[in-house]
């Protein structure tokens, strides 16, 4: 089959130019205009990847910790009818598992030392139905929460900062006082540290203080649990799950997902992924634009050959659109190159970064400084496909002045001094 010849011309003109006679070569500065395209394409595929990693890292270590769902009753009370509501949350289908926990606010003091903790009273025969941090304890120290011993589990940076270790006592101090011929004092509780835990989130390793549910109770003066954590089996479909759960379960418990618990933090993430998407698609622009001055050369150029073109009887649309071709097949290559550049380096960025820091003797995450040591990256399609299309679209609208001028070449002056 024939191809169009304004296509077999943009592929000929986008090979070789005056400067560069021999064929298979691509002009020069073609090929700045596609390393231009290729290497900004590249960049954002492989930030955004490395964003979305990082996402990805920090919520699978907060949820190692936090639950998908969280029901409980409002104002912190023990929860009511909860053999029911945990019938009716496990009937749930998008349910894996669910269990009953004590939420409290407590001080914990060593010596001189004191720190506030948030406290959550679990069953260790359940939690690891709701949580991954009960899994990944490989030192049993959840097993070692046995009722009436009053032990605690410690974040290791909460351990760290009052200097505690396994086996050593601490002194946790309730809110609520109790009431005494001298007035209102603190009820205090000596506890025996059994183990620490590290969920890789500071904000829970600083904080956190796991006990058995029953001496949760007995130190709070709780009837029962005050909630039930939820674990589900895709938790992207926390928020339609918990809207879910609170129309079955009815107007009186508070039914939270764990976005609404960081929202914040997942909110500020997202405008800033949307901020670099904006500023490195700029760099994209900057390099599709070259094509304007890269064309205009062309067309300045190959003046004689359209010129002759013209004379053949070859329309101001057929002109227009070798030029076109031109163009295009220099965006596509380059967006193309681009984009298998951004994969190769975002699926192997495990690899690429180690041995970086081992060329270069530095380490670009410090275990002390990041909550994470290496970098991660997880290319997404919804990231993709936006930054190909609109590289394809930029280099589409940068080609159409140029051979628009070119299509408006007078034959006669053009062929004047030839």
């Amino acid at each position: 089959m024939q191809l169009p010849y304004e296509l077999i011309l943009g592929w000929r003109y986008t090979r070789a130019g005056r400067a560069t006679r021999r064929n298979g070569f691509i002009s020069f500065i073609s090929g700045v205009s596609m390393l231009g395209i290729a290497l900004g394409v590249a960049a954002l595929i492989i930030v955004l990847s490395v964003m979305n990693g990082f996402q990805k890292e920090v919520r699978d270590r907060m949820l190692g910790v936090v639950s998908h769902i969280e029901i409980f009753a409002p104002g912190g009370g023990a929860l009511p009818n909860l053999e029911r509501t945990l019938a009716q949350v496990r009937a749930h289908p998008q349910v894996l598992g669910a269990a009953p926990f004590i939420a409290a606010q407590a001080l914990l003091a060593r010596g001189e030392d004191m720190k506030g903790t948030m406290v959550r009273g679990i069953d260790p025969a359940r939690e690891a139905d709701v949580t991954d941090l009960a899994i990944g304890l490989k030192n049993a120290a959840l097993a070692r929460l046995v009722p009436g011993e009053f032990g605690v589990v410690l974040g290791i940076e909460l351990a760290r900062s009052l200097g505690v270790h396994q086996g050593d006592r601490v002194t946790l101090v309730a809110p609520s006082g109790q009431v005494t011929p001298a007035g209102i004092v603190p009820r205090l509780k000596q506890m025996t540290v059994v183990g620490t835990f590290d969920s890789g989130h500071f904000e829970y390793d600083s904080a956190l203080l796991l006990m058995h549910i029953d001496d949760a109770a007995k130190i709070f003066r709780l009837e029962g649990p005050t909630g039930v954590r939820v674990k589900l089996r895709d938790l992207h479909q926390a928020p339609e799950v918990a809207s879910e759960l609170s129309s079955s379960l009815g107007g009186d418990l508070v039914v939270r997902d764990w976005t609404r618990q960081n929202r914040t933090w997942f909110a500020a993430v997202q405008v800033e992924k949307r901020m670099m998407f904006i500023i490195l698609t700029l760099i994209v622009a900057v390099a599709a634009f070259n094509l304007v001055s890269t064309l205009v050369m062309t067309v300045t150029d190959k003046r004689a050959d359209i010129a002759i073109l013209r004379t053949l009887g070859a329309s101001p649309s057929s002109i227009m659109g070798v030029f076109v071709v031109q163009g295009a097949l220099v965006g596509v290559i380059g967006t193309f190159a681009g984009l298998a550049l951004g994969l190769c380096v975002a699926f192997n960025i495990d690899v690429i970064v180690p041995a970086l820091e081992h060329l270069f003797h530095a380490s670009f995450l410090p275990k002390d400084i990041y909550l994470i040591s290496r970098m991660p990256s997880e290319p997404q399609q919804a990231d993709i496909l936006p930054i190909v299309l609109i590289s394809l679209v930029l280099a589409f609208l940068a080609t159409l002045y140029p051979s628009w001028r070119a299509s408006q070449v007078n034959p006669a002056e053009a062929l004047r001094y030839e």
